[in-house]
């Protein structure tokens, strides 16, 4: 339940004036900025940002008169889903380099783990195969690998430290803790930047653009579902299907789509508005 005053929207929580709006606005900012102290964590569970988006979207849909929108309310709300979505599409490149890198670490323990096979058995040429890999890993590896080849006995405890390291790499590289841990942070931060292009984005679409910022701009289609589709075969790296289809069915590639309509309905108002779900 809500009313208006002369200060903006009486809330049962907070009164909303034009002043606190852009307050909000700019915090909202130095929260998605990838370089603040203050990261999302889990945007289920951080009522403050939800709360800050809340307010904005309220404003919006709230307001009035929206003809007599003030000017510098919608360009700071503008330029949040703008930079939101510039931000989302950083994070779906650091996502790919990720993944590509993930499928680069695990094809080394692969190639590892079979020269250490060699190794161990000793077998011909097992001093050329580490030679191979020598520009692959760390000089540690390649002496601790040449150690196993000229150690006599397996049952030396020089000779299990040894293997125990090479085995140690090898899980690490399987692993590739860091880099999902690394993923899920992004997807964290995705989630967020999606939240602003849903809810701040939507609501911005039912305000008039303001006549001082109306500007003559070309005209584009919306983006389909084909185009997507080519846009990620441009952009997606050669990886297991599995994981590959499991990214592309993401919420974070639903919002990239949901998030460039929107975009467009907001840069070209008098264009038919783009589908409102995703």
């Amino acid at each position: 339940m809500s009313r208006w005053g002369r200060s903006g929207i009486v809330n049962v929580r907070m009164v909303i004036t034009e002043e606190k709006i852009l307050s909000n606005i700019d915090k909202i900012h130095r929260i998605i900025n990838p370089n603040s102290k203050k990261q999302i964590i889990e945007l289920e569970e951080d009522s403050y940002f939800k709360d800050l988006i809340e307010s904005v979207k309220t404003y919006l849909i709230e307001y009035p008169k929206k003809k007599n929108f003030p000017v510098s309310v919608y360009k700071a709300a503008y330029e949040l889903v703008e930079y939101a979505t510039n931000q989302f599409e950083e994070n779906t490149k650091q996502i790919e380099e990720l993944i590509r890198q993930r499928e680069k670490n695990i094809s080394l323990a692969g190639v590892l783990k079979n020269t250490l096979g060699a190794v161990e058995n000793k077998e011909s040429g097992w001093k050329d195969r580490i030679k191979e890999i020598s520009n692959d890993f760390q000089g540690d590896i390649i002496d601790t690998l040449g150690q196993i080849g000229r150690l006599k006995t397996k049952d030396s405890q020089n000779y299990q430290e040894a293997v125990k390291l090479i085995n140690s790499k090898i899980n690490n590289l399987e692993v590739n803790l860091h880099i999902e841990i690394d993923m899920e942070r992004i997807e964290d931060r995705s989630k967020a930047l999606s939240y602003i292009g849903i809810e701040v984005a939507e609501a911005l679409k039912l305000i008039p653009k303001p006549e001082e910022e109306i500007q003559e701009v070309e005209e584009f289609e919306a983006i389909e579902e084909q185009e997507m589709e080519e846009y990620f075969e441009e952009t997606r790296v050669s990886v297991k299907q599995s994981i590959w289809s499991k990214f592309k069915s993401s919420k974070l590639v639903r919002a990239i789509k949901y998030v460039f309509q929107i975009r467009v309905v907001l840069e070209l108002p008098a264009l038919p508005e783009g589908r409102g779900e995703f």
